[in-house]
């Protein structure tokens, strides 16, 4: 198997191509800057690293690199400094998500690519009915008026629940949710919802990014697992985490 890394020289995307790697996958990383990238992993015989920006590629570029791939994971993220928060581009994640789908459709590949978006648990899965308090739907609204990358996400997120579908004979896909993220040096116990068990706002969870790459890789490796989920939006918690 062959994936595309969206994002790859950010904490949680170093990490994803480490495991996809040390698993035997051979990985395609799009990075803004190479040297932000880490050496040892760059000079791996199973890697393809390329330099530039998701939203700066032309249709060609991107389409070229999509076709030799069978799946697409976005780790994309927004800085969480001033300008990362409300400079430009303001839709990144969205944006990149509506390339790299019609790329795929554009590929018409054999098989369905899978597409494994990360985003985060205060994301809502509107097919389904998650219990969320008034207090949590409250401040909802305020990150979405004042954090513009929260909207971002869940434009995203959306994109793929509404405009993709569950039906769609070029792209299956999912989004994984962590809560709150962490530093961990190993991979530890988690466990995936079908939604939140705890309140994203007001009693959030951890989940590490080494476990985040970790339920990724097993996503993609594993198709009976990648059938439980494909079409819905996991949450990943840490498994000492209790509610």
């Amino acid at each position: 198997m062959k994936t595309l890394v969206l994002g790859a020289s950010g904490a949680t995307g170093k990490l994803l191509v480490q495991q996809l790697l040390e698993g035997g996958q051979q990985v395609v990383a799009i990075v803004r800057n190479i040297s932000s990238f880490p050496k040892t992993l760059s000079q791996h015989s199973n890697l393809e690293l390329i330099q530039g920006s998701i939203l700066q590629l032309s249709d060609i570029e991107l389409s070229g690199y999509v076709e030799s791939c069978s799946a697409v994971v976005s780790c994309l993220g927004h800085n969480m400094n001033f300008k990362g928060i409300y400079g430009q581009p303001r839709n990144l994640v969205t944006e990149a998500t509506r390339r790299v789908c019609a790329a795929i459709e554009q590929n018409s590949a054999e098989y369905p690519v899978k597409f494994i978006l990360m985003s985060s648990s205060g994301v809502g899965n509107r097919d389904l009915k998650e219990t969320v308090s008034l207090a949590q739907m409250a401040v909802i609204g305020l990150l979405r008026l004042l954090l513009p990358p929260h909207l971002d996400n869940e434009r995203a997120a959306d994109f793929l629940r509404a405009e993709v579908g569950q039906i769609n004979a070029q792209i299956e896909w999912l989004v994984l949710r962590p809560d709150t993220l962490i530093d961990s040096p190993a991979v530890s116990q988690y466990q995936l919802h079908p939604s939140p068990i705890r309140s994203a706002i007001f009693n959030p969870g951890q989940t590490s990014r080494q476990n985040v790459a970790n339920a990724i890789l097993h996503l993609l490796k594993d198709e009976t697992k990648w059938q439980q989920w494909r079409g819905q939006f996991p949450v990943i918690y840490n498994s000492e985490i209790k509610k």
